[in-house]
């Protein structure tokens, strides 16, 4: 806490005393942690601009009332969720234990350039690596590591359309979807395209960064930004300017989702991670605990209305 409070200090001009007393304002009237205030800039807005913003108490709220835990595992068990929407996501993984033996992994593994490891539960990237054909050609010592970290996934890796290697070729840059089946009206409330930054993840929690997505036409609408403030007009590797910039098979993905949001109903509120391929969208994952901070950059509010606006056109919060 007190990392960020020296950080938005430098970033408003305003004393820590002030600060700190504005961060228990929003803390209490809108449930916001000093990351949202931090995320979201709330220094800088009025009371009717504070009122538009998500934070993570009222997200919390969202999900707690929209999602049964009881059903989460769908979402939250990477191999299950590939088994329940495998239709939509068209690729190969095997589900490793200490259970599993040499010669399926090894069988698994024949062939293949490179897989992705990931936790089998988890979130923001964390634990997730590329293993290129040379790091399981010792399928002993990559054996022995997989059983080292506990039980995981183990995916064919994604080939992202050429539009969008083009964009950020060091990783796979997908498309996060929400969708809500609300009181009021049932659709996706957001889009936004995750985008890495060096990395072969785009999470944002990983160093990457994300922009907004016109929902009628896939275009992108606004600079990037990351978790740390920072906005960037265009990629700083590849110099691709994210304004203006068109996501290929944009409506085929909307469509999926919109379709994908009806097969666990008892989970209302879903973000889905979509992989935009050479033949079409693919789930990466989805998620049913959201972040509430990739759709809560300051930097894609300009006029300092936030993303709750869109929300409550679904539901009351």
């Amino acid at each position: 806490m007190w990392g960020t409070l020296d950080i938005v200090k430098r970033r408003s001009g305003k004393n820590r005393l002030w600060l700190l007393a504005d961060m228990l304002r929003c803390g209490i009237r809108y449930n916001a942690g000093y990351m949202d205030y931090k995320i979201a800039e709330m220094y800088r807005l009025n009371a009717s601009q504070r009122a538009a913003t998500i934070t993570r108490g009222i997200s919390n709220n969202i999900v707690r009332r929209m999602n049964s835990k009881a059903y989460w595992h769908f979402f939250d068990d990477k191999s299950e969720f590939n088994a329940v929407f495998g239709r939509w996501v068209s690729r190969d993984f095997l589900r490793f234990s200490k259970e599993t033996d040499k010669d399926t992994l090894n069988g698994f593994l024949r062939d293949k350039k490179s897989v992705f490891v990931k936790p089998l539960e988890g979130s923001s990237g964390v634990g997730v690596y590329k293993a290129e054909a040379a790091d399981f050609a010792d399928i002993d010592a990559f054996y022995d590591r997989l059983r080292g970290t506990g039980d995981s996934i183990i995916e064919d890796t994604v080939v992202q359309h050429p539009d969008m290697a083009r964009l950020c070729p060091t990783s796979v840059n997908t498309v996060r979807i929400a969708t809500l089946l609300g009181d009021k009206q049932e659709g996706i409330v957001y889009a936004f395209l995750r985008v890495g930054n060096g990395k072969v993840m785009d999470n944002v929690d990983c160093g990457g960064m994300a922009c907004r997505v016109d929902l009628t036409n896939g275009m992108i609408t606004t600079p990037a930004a990351d978790k740390m403030g920072n906005v960037f007009e265009a990629h700083p590797s590849t110099g691709i300017v994210f304004q203006g910039f068109q996501l290929p098979f944009f409506r085929e993905a909307t469509a999926m989702c919109l379709e994908a949001m009806r097969v666990v109903p008892q989970v209302r509120f879903v973000a889905w991670d979509v992989a935009l391929t050479p033949e079409g969208p693919r789930f990466i994952e989805g998620n049913s605990f959201p972040s509430h901070a990739v759709p809560q950059f300051a930097a894609h509010y300009p006029d300092g209305y936030g993303i709750l606006t869109e929300f409550r056109k679904f539901i009351d919060c």
